[in-house]
């Protein structure tokens, strides 16, 4: 018997939100009509969403438009459930023959799927549960109602910005402006019932500048190049096109002069915007996929210290207009706030329904990744600006860019091109460049002497200037 889904209906909105073609109420009609067709044909579990993005992005080079772009992309996923056997399909054509299609596809795939028994749907009680039905509001959706000539009027402020700091900025590599939007709505059918559905829309803008300096207007003569950025959900709280210009400028021109440093082991202190890397390394070590693969140094590291007894690390989702933040993860399992280090020991995982059956263990609510994960350090002071940790640093090197992927999950080992400035007696002494770095990243977590209160965000992470005690430098 087909079961009739109509009763499950919440109240949602008819008329499509701002920029978008279709309602979330359409959408939701849309998972429905697939989870019913994909019952009828014999599933015993199924999943659907229906998703739309939109958006804009310019961008200008020396003065002039370079390009514009407006993208527009809808979809339908359907995954479907047959015992242990699984099966998933997608389209753009949300068309009633075309929803049928796709279900027919992702059935006709788990019928001839090898069984897994770890797969399938969340438990049911891991499912995110609303107070009355409603879901909580985190703030996330800020359309940017821009015009292709005001995007470009932004991306020429910041590049002018930047050409205009010092005679030394020759070249441009180009400036940036994105405004970029989607909401969607999932929904899982558990034997008869829908066990679960939500949606939500969101936002993400950003602008973006490059500059080139050279200490002569001859071609190749120690030319340096500096970038910089600003995203946000809301477009007001970005900086302004005049202060992205500026900076990227000026750090652009503050690596003109770079020497190469002999090989030697010392201390090292990463930018804010690059010790967001090292977190990431952390949440990838201790990732489920990594775990259960037994591919990651952090294997079995539950309860045991990798941080200095002053580090800790937090994931919280429900921060407003937050880059992390979702009131439930990508397979509607319900999100929480969590310590993940705790005075240097690991806490907690980052586990998807299937890795955490792999592991015997339960979801997190992380399928898709971290959400506004935080590292801090009980010894950092409000005064422990770049300065302070200049000076904590000493001696040694202040890293400021990364190059290149070199970093080895299954060890731990860890080595990148690097360039940055020398530092002695707590001062910047000269830039640095065509170097590389490298260690372990058991022995830098470990090594974390200072955490600074500059605290950088990036994507979904959060973090402050890392100074790491001991690291090889190979140079000329």
């Amino acid at each position: 018997m087909i079961i009739d889904l109509m009763k499950n209906f919440v109240s949602l909105q008819s008329k499509p939100l701002q920029g978008f073609s279709y309602s979330p109420a359409f959408f939701q009609e849309l998972t429905h009509s697939a989870l019913a067709h994909a019952k009828k044909l014999g599933a015993t579990d199924a999943a659907s969403e229906a998703s739309e993005g939109c958006g804009l992005s310019v961008s200008a080079r020396l003065g002039e438009l370079e390009n514009v772009e407006r993208n527009r992309d809808k979809s339908l996923g359907v995954t479907v459930y047959v015992g242990q056997r699984r099966g998933n399909a997608s389209t753009s054509d949300f068309s009633d023959a075309a929803v049928k299609q796709t279900v027919q596809a992702a059935f006709d795939i788990a019928r001839f799927t090898a069984a897994d028994d770890m797969a399938g749907l969340p438990a049911i009680s891991d499912y995110a549960k609303f107070k009355n039905g409603k879901q909580p509001d985190l703030d996330l959706f800020h359309p940017w109602d821009l015009t292709s000539e005001q995007a470009l009027a932004l991306a020429l402020r910041c590049e002018g910005t930047a050409m205009g700091v010092d005679k030394r900025v020759v070249n441009s590599e180009g400036a940036g402006v994105s405004a970029q939007q989607s909401h969607f709505w999932a929904a899982h059918l558990r034997g008869t019932e829908i066990a679960f559905e939500g949606g939500y829309a969101s936002s993400r803008h950003s602008l973006s500048v490059s500059s080139i300096v050279a200490n002569s207007k001859r071609k190749g003569e120690d030319m340096q190049q500096g970038s910089w950025h600003t995203s946000m959900r809301d477009a007001t709280e970005m900086s302004s096109p005049e202060a992205v210009g500026r900076y990227a400028a000026e750090r652009a021109l503050s690596r003109l002069n770079a020497k190469k440093l002999s090989t030697r082991t010392c201390a090292v202190l990463f930018e804010s915007s690059m010790a967001v890397g090292l977190l990431g390394g952390y949440v990838q070590a201790t990732s489920g996929g990594a775990l259960y693969r037994k591919t990651t140094f952090l294997e079995g590291s539950l309860g045991k210290t990798v941080f200095p007894k002053d580090i800790h690390v937090a994931d919280d989702p429900f921060v407003l207009k937050g880059k992390g933040s979702a009131p439930f993860d990508e397979e509607g399992v319900q999100t929480q706030k969590r310590q993940i280090v705790t005075d240097g020991k690991v806490e907690g995982y980052f586990l998807s329904s299937y890795s955490a059956r792999k592991l015997g263990m339960k979801s997190t609510g992380n399928a898709g990744g971290s959400h506004n994960l935080t590292l801090t350090s009980t010894k950092t002071k409000a005064v422990d600006d770049l300065n302070a940790m200049l000076k904590k640093l000493g001696t040694g090197l202040f890293v400021t860019e990364l190059m290149g992927q070199g970093v080895n999950y299954v060890t731990g080992d860890y080595s990148r091109g690097a360039s940055g400035y020398w530092v002695e007696n707590g001062r910047i002494a000269y830039p640095v460049h065509e170097i590389t770095i490298a260690g372990n990243l058991k022995d830098m977590f470990l090594g974390i002497q200072a955490v600074g209160a500059d605290t950088y965000n990036y994507g979904a992470k959060t973090i402050g200037s890392v100074l790491v005690n001991r690291m090889k430098v190979a140079g000329s």
